[in-house]
């Protein structure tokens, strides 16, 4: 990896994303912030990140298309892409008994897609590019809810579900090309897209999960990504790294 890495991070205009591209520019890489719509929130972020070098790149990546272009400019901006981290995802909450099949179906598409075939796209596109380069390494941004299950969103359980055993399958293909796949799978963590259930009456309950009696900070799972992104040794690839206070405990 170059002295100055490059590191392309989905959904970098808040939460999890924000810390992991504060904590990794912080070590010297140059970062491509990644949005769809809300450009202030990622201007907020690269305006955030210490050293040079760095810049927006807005993608709506359920667009293969626009996923392949996302790519191309990265490398191109970067003079070649070292990392990327498959951060971006939404989630959305129901009562099975309370909704009607074509919101069961809207919910799968739109998650799976989103969380899941987006990511399977920009793996594929920027692992062709590391594979040209010599090398690199992806990140990708799992859930405990892929293990433990998620009753009120099964479509998010299943697709990072899904996106751990894309990792691991990934791992055995391009680390024998000198690309290395890495997983992190957070519980709760105090961030935008959990505000309102931690804000709700089901709050202290989630805190209470963990032996910690709270939930993660962003900044925590931002030095996890960091680790993974810059540090971690080659053989670490196809690891699946638990970052949810014992929460949950898989064996």
């Amino acid at each position: 990896m170059t002295a100055s890495p490059s590191i392309l991070i989905t959904g970098a205009s808040g939460g999890i994303g924000r810390a992991a591209s504060i904590e990794c520019a912080g070590r010297g890489a140059r970062i491509g912030v990644h949005y769809n719509g809300n450009r202030e929130r990622a201007e907020a972020t690269l305006a955030a990140l210490p050293g040079d070098g760095h810049r927006l790149f807005q993608c709506d990546i359920t667009d293969p298309q626009a996923v392949a272009t996302l790519i191309d400019d990265a490398e191109q901006f970067f003079g070649g892409l070292d990392v990327l981290v498959n951060n971006a995802g939404v989630s959305q909450r129901h009562h099975f008994e309370d909704i009607d099949y074509a919101t069961w179906q809207q919910s799968w598409h739109r998650i799976v897609t989103t969380n899941l075939t987006a990511a399977s796209n920009l793996s594929f596109c920027a692992g062709k590019k590391m594979i040209a380069r010599g090398g690199g390494r992806i990140v990708n941004v799992s859930s405990r809810g892929a293990f433990r299950g998620e009753p009120l969103m099964p479509w998010y359980g299943a697709s990072k579900a899904g996106m751990n055993a894309m990792g691991q399958s990934l791992a055995q293909a391009l680390g024998p090309l000198g690309v290395f796949v890495f997983t992190v799978a957070p519980g709760f963590v105090e961030t935008e897209m959990a505000a309102a259930v931690l804000a709700s009456p089901e709050g202290d309950g989630i805190r209470k999960q963990s032996t910690i009696g709270r939930v993660a900070q962003p900044e925590e799972l931002g030095k996890t990504i960091g680790f993974l992104a810059l540090d971690a040794p080659e053989f670490m690839t196809g690891c699946i790294i638990d970052v949810n206070g014992a929460s949950y405990l898989r064996s």
